[in-house]
């Protein structure tokens, strides 16, 4: 055998060169104007396959979140409002359980679908600012960031803002460059479809208006038809809604009022400095993993190597600068202009509130034109990520047992409203012969007795000004219904007083349910029921 045979044998048994051949073709696809774009969104479709297994594994001891279920219930009727919320959410999951049956993993396959959509559109957002390699890298970021995993299991509209504000961005940043009617007409549109998600939306709404303005090339798009075609649209657009909104005498400002109003400045002041500090943290980890693939090649242990040939001045050909700005600008404003605003508001700050707020930094710090991106940082991004989820799903039933095992007596999260609901479905029948089409209780009982109920009953909350119009009180009187008391929930005395007030001829029933996984037991609740026959 010839020595040069035996030197090319010993150089393809290197283990280093071993990841060569995949890496090599991981970037021709990322790359290839032809087959990146499908590329992209088999690697999002696979992204929401592997976590829906996950969450539905690592939910296995739970209901579904009240949120999932108040959604299902808003879909089961079309409407122009749902009392808190625009419409979106609710026609989506309408939608969706056409579709899916209604249990527990269709809600986390929704959830995943959501987010999948959202990295999609992230994409093409990509593609206005930086080159396809960059573009991957930013997809396989937010692939890693909490939002777009774990912590992104509950569909409601905060979620469907990362499919509907990627998509406002997206409209934009084109109308931005081509400065036409079209482009505007689109972004009004885009804006409308983020308004009918949720009015949190004005946020990053305001921060592209102001944006534009502090751009340097405000003149040349403010000059264009663009912008104003964007505005005709948006308001035209939002005249259904804004007409329901009327009908309603604006009840989902009452509700943000009441619910999210503070009397206290250092509440408060404690509420944003935790939404900072959450959002910081979630924010951290796909950044982190990200330096981590960017630093992954030999030399090993070099930090002054690997900050030579990450960060380099000069021109960039793989970033739009002008556009790049505009990211820049976009998130900079929304991280900062919210807490300032719950501070001189003093509004009661959800951490919950920046789910929609932070899909940009991948990008923002992606087009930074000083980094540079090696071809093999896609490679290195690509396997962190499928390590992380394939070790989460491995490890995602023993996670859930050990979560319930710390644990087992949070009636919030182990309460078996599930088994109650199919309970007291069967009670209904019994007595009447019909379909159970209304409960009442508290939003945290109603939705998911109407989510798990085989005659998905609509949902009444008692004393609730800001009713999400799927039944009313004269309605209930009239079909009959049967109410429900947490004993274990602090308005409990409330909730009886309500159902002693008004109806007080209804039959009482003490239920009791407990949830067991895999042997451990939740927590034994006592339900107080309340059975109101129809009107004869």
């Amino acid at each position: 055998m010839s020595s040069a045979l035996l030197s090319t044998l010993a150089a393809r048994a290197r283990p280093g060169l071993s990841l060569r051949r995949p890496a090599a073709w991981l970037y021709a696809w990322a790359v290839d104007p032809s087959r990146a774009t499908w590329f992209v969104i088999g690697f999002a479709a696979a992204h929401a396959v592997l976590w829906t297994l996950i969450l539905v594994n690592l939910k296995a001891a739970q209901d579904v979140h009240m949120d999932v279920a108040e959604a299902f219930a808003w879909g089961q009727q079309f409407q122009f409002g749902y009392g808190k919320h625009p419409p979106l959410s609710g026609w989506v999951a309408g939608l969706w359980f056409k579709l899916f049956p209604v249990r527990d993993w269709p809600t986390y396959a929704l959830a995943m679908t959501v987010l999948a959509t959202g990295m999609v559109i992230s994409w093409f957002t990509a593609l206005r600012v930086v080159d396809r390699r960059r573009a991957f890298f930013v997809v396989v970021m937010l692939a890693l960031y909490p939002i777009f995993n774990f912590k992104g299991f509950k569909y409601n509209p905060d979620l469907l803002q990362l499919v509907t504000l990627p998509l406002l961005v997206l409209a934009y940043l084109s109308a931005f460059e081509k400065r036409e009617m079209r482009s505007g007409v689109l972004l009004g549109l885009a804006g409308a479809l983020a308004l009918m998600t949720k009015y949190w939306v004005v946020t990053m709404i305001g921060a592209i208006g102001l944006a534009a303005l502090i751009h340097p090339e405000r003149l040349r798009f403010l000059a264009s038809p663009a912008p104003w075609a964007a505005i005709a649209t948006l308001v035209v657009a939002m005249i259904p809604h804004l007409l329901w909104l009327r009908q309603v005498d604006f009840v989902p400002f009452t509700y943000a009022g009441d619910v999210y109003g503070l009397q206290s400045r250092a509440q408060s002041v404690q509420l944003v400095v935790g939404y900072v500090l959450h959002n910081l943290a979630l924010c951290a980890v796909p950044v982190a993993l990200a330096l981590l693939a960017l630093a992954l090649r030999p030399p090993w242990f070099s930090p002054a190597r690997v900050s030579a040939y990450t960060w380099s001045r000069g021109p960039n050909d793989g970033v739009n600068f002008p556009q790049a700005l505009n990211v820049w600008m976009v998130q900079i404003i929304v991280a900062v202009g919210p807490p300032l605003g719950g501070l001189f508001f003093t509004v009661y700050m959800k951490t919950d509130w920046g789910i929609s707020l932070f899909f940009l930094t991948p990008l923002a710090l992606v087009a930074i034109p000083a980094l540079r991106m090696l071809r093999v940082a896609l490679f290195n991004i690509s396997a962190i990520w499928l390590a992380v989820t394939l070790l989460v799903l491995a490890a995602s039933s023993w996670i859930a047992a050990k979560e319930m095992k710390h644990n087992p007596n949070s009636a919030a999260t182990y309460g078996a409203r599930s088994e109650l609901a199919r309970e007291l479905t069967q009670v209904w029948r019994s007595r009447f012969g019909t379909r159970w089409a209304i409960v009442a209780g508290t939003t945290e009982m109603g939705q998911p007795l109407a989510f798990y109920s085989p005659d998905h009953p609509a949902p009444f909350t008692p004393g609730e000004v800001w009713s999400s119009g799927l039944t009313s009180l004269e309605e209930a009187s009239k079909l009959g219904f049967i109410g429900v008391c947490d004993t274990t929930d602090l308005r409990l005395p409330t909730c009886e007083a309500w159902f002693a007030k008004n109806f007080p001829d209804a039959e009482r029933l003490l239920m009791t349910t407990q949830r067991f996984h895999r042997g451990l037991p939740g927590p034994s609740i006592a339900w107080k029921v309340f059975i109101v026959p129809p009107a004869k």
